[in-house]
């Protein structure tokens, strides 16, 4: 057996308006809630300013009564200093239902939004989706002929959307579009990858929180940044642009320069002032790439315009302030690092509400078909060549892909540097087994390669102290000179003790007086430190 139905809604103060006998000529919506053969509400509750509008008031609830003597009609006193603006309307509203006495075990509830301004309906709507009034809408429409009594039509209007069925469809619909654009369109098959862009979607929708992307080099984490952007993008959740910045190329001073902008003659050499990353992301998305190699002082500040989103750039007293989304990608676990203290904990606690740890190409070998495919299609697009495999070289392909053979040391940088390799070399737009031999010949080299290189840095100072990004942008005589300072410092017993070895010439001919600031200063362009130094020697088995 059904619940008795409870109307709430105003008094349309034109819409129910009329004297006379004619007004029952006249299409009146909160009377004709009580005129309709199949539906009829136990009770109505009418909102109404009754120091303006009591005559009428007292009139609409008598033809009520008198058209459905079981219905029950109550008014209440209802009044905003002004109707159209939507702050006080809203205020009003809300109070008027949480005061309410909803007894929803008893009664279903409808809200009649027919009557009242348009301001008094949006207020209807939100405060039914936000659940603060338990009911449905309710919508009534006049009859085309409304000198004949026709009490019209009415609707109830559900704000489950998982009801209607073309919403839903529609809805699903969206979504698998949206996580598709996250994936570049791959169709991949890995389950538990699949299920964590579908979360991640979700939270690009509803969340400006920051993103941790974690994961090793070439999985993807720049993809999905620059894919997350244009999806928030499409739905105007972002008006600015996307700034992306390796933070492994952010040493020593230049590093807050470039972050966080500097004002004109803040440092020797700032000729002009310079707005920075942050304020360049304002009202966009900013993806910190490699954000475990960003300076301790540099992550003190970073953490400062996340929460306040409010900074001062070098040599200004004065903050500006950058609205931004921040995305963060590292290949390195940050609460090692943390523990290690090279990554500070409150900066990490910010970042890790939404970690995700993006899988290797090892983890994903189901994934390598669609991927396949998706760099041949990037290659047709690039190169306006269409080129495919033969069945049997396809096969022999992806047999090697998912063997113990297949290191796949750079993940998708290696799959796509392989497919654009073969699709190169192919003959008549076909790659065929010999091409897919000799691709497969190459990756071996450079694997092998690569493994001889990790042997001589497990040995090389240097490269344990720099992050790749950096040392491939060093000279080679500063590369030879550098390693030469570092050799001294793991020697030395103190900076100052360092420093009196690699400049004795100076010493002694007195044009120095401080060697251990002017080694401090030299180990500050690389972003480096006399304690990390002589941290990682100590650290290193003996030769």
């Amino acid at each position: 057996m059904s619940k008795p139905t409870v109307v709430i809604g105003f008094l349309g103060t034109q819409l129910d308006s009329g004297m006379g006998r004619r007004r029952w000529e006249k299409w009146r919506p909160s009377v004709s809630l009580c005129r309709f053969d199949d539906f009829m509400p136990a009770r109505v509750e009418l909102l109404v300013d009754q120091r303006k509008h009591a005559v009428l008031a007292l009139q609409v609830v008598a033809d009520m009564r008198q058209s459905s003597p079981s219905t029950q009609v109550q008014l209440h006193d209802f009044s905003a200093a002004d109707p159209w603006d939507f702050q006080q309307m809203y205020a009003c509203m809300f109070d008027f239902v949480r005061a309410y006495e909803f007894d929803t075990e008893t009664n279903d509830y409808l809200i009649n939004i027919t009557t009242g301004t348009h301001v008094a309906q949006i207020c209807w709507f939100l405060l039914t989706e936000a659940r603060f009034a338990p009911a449905r809408l309710m919508q009534l429409g006049p009859p085309r002929n409304q000198s004949a009594g026709d009490p019209g039509s009415f609707s109830i209007i559900d704000l489950d959307l998982a009801r209607y069925d073309a919403i839903a469809t529609r809805f699903a619909k969206e979504r698998t579009e949206s996580t598709s654009a996250l994936k570049s369109g791959i169709p991949t098959r890995n389950a538990a990858f699949n299920q964590m862009i579908s979360q991640i979607e979700q939270i690009a929708i509803k969340s400006r929180a920051p993103i941790l992307l974690m994961g090793p080099t070439g999985a993807g984490k720049s993809m999905l940044a620059k894919n997350l952007f244009a999806l928030k993008k499409v739905r105007q959740d972002l008006r600015g642009r996307m700034v992306e910045v390796n933070c492994a190329t952010l040493r020593g001073d230049s590093a807050s320069s470039a972050l966080f902008g500097h004002v004109r003659g803040a440092f020797t050499g700032a000729q002009s002032e310079r707005s920075g990353y942050l304020k360049s992301a304002d009202a966009g998305l900013l993806f910190l790439d490699e954000i475990g190699e960003l300076g301790l002082d540099e992550q003190a500040l970073l953490l400062r315009a996340i929460e306040e989103k409010r900074f001062a750039p070098m040599g200004s007293d004065t903050d500006i302030s950058s609205n931004f989304q921040l995305i963060a990608g590292t290949n390195i676990d940050l609460a090692v690092a943390m523990g290690k203290g090279r990554f500070r904990e409150d900066l990490f606690a910010r970042l890790n509400l939404w970690t995700f740890d993006l899988p290797s190409l090892k983890q994903r070998f189901e994934d390598i078909a669609p991927n396949l495919d998706y760099e041949l299609e990037r290659f047709a697009r690039q190169n306006d060549q269409r080129v495919t495999f033969n069945t049997q070289a396809r096969e022999r392909y992806l047999n090697f892909a998912a063997s113990p053979n297949a290191l796949w040391l750079g993940n998708f940088r290696d799959l796509s540097a392989s497919v654009t390799r073969m699709a190169t070399l192919s003959e008549a737009g076909r790659i065929n087994t010999e091409g897919v031999n000799r691709e497969i010949g190459t990756l071996e080299r450079l694997w092998s390669r690569h493994d001889a290189r990790t042997v001589k840095t497990e040995n090389d100072l240097l490269a344990q102290i720099l992050p790749e990004p950096v040392r491939a942008n060093l000279d080679r005589f500063d590369e030879a000179q550098l390693r030469d300072v570092l050799t001294v410092c793991g020697q030395s017993s103190s900076l100052s003790d360092a420093g009196r070895a690699l400049f004795q010439s100076s010493r002694s001919k007195k044009t120095s007086s401080n060697d251990a600031d002017r080694l401090k200063k030299y180990l500050a362009r690389f972003g480096l430190q006399f304690v990390d130094i002589k941290a990682l020697m100590q650290q290193r088995p003996a030769a």
